[in-house]
């Protein structure tokens, strides 16, 4: 409603209107100042940027988009919403006027490489804000021009006798149109580009570096044609050095769309090449939030780039599944379960035990768990190493795959578990039942929620039903057969603590 009141005061008065429009970003700035008709007649808006500076230096120096809580997130929220709208509801005539955009442009610009910070991060969020809003317009202008550029092929090859030519000459002069269109969008952004984003990308202050770093991401996703490439994506590798958290946390996030995708993977192979390595030594970044967020990454290069990655740059990753960062470490449980965890039914085909019952398809998944293990020489951290799994693999709460492991003879196409493997199978299952039953993370392993939610307390009540379930049903024949090996004996001696003691007592009465 605030756009279309505007437009409607622009087709009236467009020199009131804009003065009102160059008035909001001024004022949104924190700036006292007040614009008057003759200054913006002047249009020398060098002069009145400085002539608000000197407005504005009387002040406190506060503004709006570094307010904290609610209300700075909602005027951020509304002020970029303002800009984007703005521009999408003027992107049919307006945007073309080379009067609303040369002074808004010439404006926004300007204040962008103020000395006052507040003027700078405004207007550098806005230009930003309204350049994306302007690759969305050129996205829309290059369909409807290459749907033109169809039609009149279509009418242009009809016999002569069939083609109409006025309607001919009506889609010549529309794609005519559309192509001085584009060419006027893509000349705002190469002015912009070079005028704002090339001049804050390497700010002095972070927040204008982090916004750089992400709508530069957003172009790069939403028009790849245009901005996915080296010339563009160098920007980001050399800001995933930034010395804030906050900045190379926006590369990554910037990063991780593109990689997601299948399509664009061909375009990232430069890049990858030059920057995986300074991306993999971010999953140890000192900022928790970029070092997840680089593991995920790594994740999508594992899916859509598995080559590239080496053998050390896995190792690197299977190592920070033992970290104290419960977050870091859940995201490398998921490169885990993609690199080594991956199902595979026909594995365990025609596999059966020594009395001929079929082994279930998470065996070989089980059996790379506990080898895994092994390898890691970290065998007091088994909680460690189940916690980052055990909410991304339902392996760890395949009950009946590891008792059938432990209890049943090996049949003549599997070897048996040795005596490492068994203790180690052992350990592994008894820090799953903790888990599963209680909910809680191990010791030492956090930041960490205080309380459950209610969906999380209805899932432990679950699976503490099932496991004592199954282990009322197994846990003697296992304390049984390991009666004499103290070690695994007082693992399993722990197991019946977890029980949902209803089910235990009334399972024991009727034997």
């Amino acid at each position: 409603a605030v756009v279309d009141d505007w437009i409607d005061s622009y087709k009236v008065n467009r020199d009131a209107a804009v003065l009102s429009l160059m008035q909001f970003f001024i004022s949104a700035s924190g700036c006292k100042g007040k614009m008057t008709s003759s200054m913006q007649a002047s249009k020398e808006h060098a002069t009145i940027i400085q002539r608000m500076t000197e407005e504005f230096l009387k002040g406190s120096g506060e503004y709006p988009l570094i307010m904290t809580g609610q209300t700075g997130k909602k005027f951020r929220n509304n002020f970029c919403d303002f800009v984007q709208v703005l521009v999408k509801q003027c992107q049919y005539v307006i945007i073309y006027d080379q009067y609303l955009m040369d002074n808004l442009i010439s404006l926004l610009t300007g204040l962008s490489d103020s000395q006052v910070r507040a003027f700078r991060h405004t207007a550098t969020l806005a230009a930003l804000k309204l350049m994306t809003a302007l690759v969305d317009i050129a996205l829309t202008v290059g369909v409807i021009l290459d749907n033109t550029q169809r039609q009149y092929e279509a009418e242009r090859q009809k016999a002569c006798y069939k083609r109409a030519s006025d309607k001919l000459e009506s889609l010549m002069s529309k794609r005519q149109e559309l192509e001085e269109n584009m060419d006027e969008i893509k000349n705002m952004l190469k002015y912009m580009f070079k005028h704002v984003f090339l001049r804050r990308y390497r700010d002095t202050w972070p927040e204008i570096r982090a916004i750089c770093m992400a709508e530069v991401g957003v172009w790069m996703k939403k028009s790849h044609e245009d901005f996915l490439d080296d010339s563009y994506l160098k920007y980001i590798g050399w800001n995933l050095y930034d010395k804030v958290g906050e900045v190379r946390l926006r590369c990554l996030q910037a990063l991780q769309p593109l990689y997601a995708s299948e399509e664009l993977k061909g375009k990232l192979e430069l890049f990858t090449s030059k920057f995986k390595d300074r991306i993999i030594s971010m999953t140890l970044d000192k900022d928790c939030d970029a070092a997840v967020q680089a593991v995920h990454l790594v994740i999508s290069i594992l899916k859509h780039h598995r080559d590239i990655l080496t053998d050390k740059d896995c190792e690197h990753m299977y190592e920070l599944v033992y970290s104290s960062h419960r977050a870091v470490a859940q995201a490398a449980g998921e490169f885990l379960n993609e690199r080594m965890f991956v199902p595979n039914e026909e594995s365990v085909a025609g596999i059966r035990t020594k009395r001929g019952k079929q082994r279930l398809p998470n065996t070989p998944l089980i059996r790379n768990l506990v080898q895994f293990f092994i390898e890691s020489e970290l065998h007091e951290h088994g909680a460690y190493l189940v916690d980052s799994l055990i909410e991304s693999n339902e392996v760890m709460k395949d009950w009946e795959c590891m008792t059938d492991l432990l209890l049943e003879e090996p049949g003549p196409l599997e070897e048996a578990l040795n005596d490492r493997q068994e203790t180690s199978l052992i350990k592994i299952m008894v820090c799953c039942i903790r888990q599963a039953a209680t909910g809680k993370p191990p010791d030492g392993r956090g930041p960490t929620r205080k309380t459950l939610s209610a969906k999380k307390i209805k899932q432990v009540q679950d699976d503490k039903l099932r496991l004592t379930e199954h282990f009322i049903q197994t846990l003697p024949a296992m304390l049984d057969k390991y009666r004499a090996d103290t070690e695994k004996l007082a693992n399993l001696l722990s197991v019946p603590r977890y029980f949902e003691l209803n089910v235990y007592k009334t399972s024991h009465q009727e034997t």
